[in-house]
């Protein structure tokens, strides 16, 4: 677990949205306090599963709520980048794993649309978070940032105005 003690799921999920976030975020560039978009999931983390302890801190990994039978549970707003949900949650039960916890399973949670999934991890998932964590550190530890994506995305970003103006 060498490679991913200061890695963080953010950046995880980050590494699959758009490695110049990735970079800027891990630079300490956080532009994500003046986005209405990142506001709104906020608020809606804090009003759902409110019987839940939330906002869990495990070296550096933060999970939303852990629930009975050991799933931990991520709260998304939409699916619209569930590749990137699904990689945190499998990230996290790595993680988990790698400090000793067995039989860690996962929900993506998207209480708007009423809509949960189930998030396992495989041997080959554990293959490819190691692989995903070199180039994480390949992507933050280089002195160039990476490229504009130019993604429909991007519009929505709170390192837009980094990216474009």
């Amino acid at each position: 677990m060498e490679t991913s003690i200061t890695i963080t799921a953010t950046q995880i999920n980050y590494y699959f949205v758009c490695h110049r976030e990735l970079w800027f975020f891990s630079h300490q560039i956080n532009m994500e306090q003046n986005s209405e978009l990142v506001a709104l999931g906020k608020l809606l983390h804090e009003n759902s599963y409110l019987r839940e302890n939330k906002e869990i801190q495990i070296g550096s990994i933060k999970i939303d709520f852990i629930g009975k039978d050991r799933i931990v549970h991520e709260i998304k707003k939409t699916p619209s980048i569930e590749k990137a949900h699904l990689w945190q949650v499998k990230y996290y039960i790595w993680y988990l794993k790698n400090l000793g916890v067995e039989n860690v399973t996962g929900e993506l949670d998207y209480p708007k649309l009423k809509k949960t999934m189930t998030v396992q991890l495989t041997a080959d998932d554990e293959l490819e978070i190691q692989k995903i964590l070199e180039k994480i550190n390949q992507i933050i530890n280089s002195e160039e940032i990476p490229p504009v994506i130019n993604k429909t995305r991007c519009k929505k970003c709170s390192y837009y105005e980094l990216c474009y103006i």
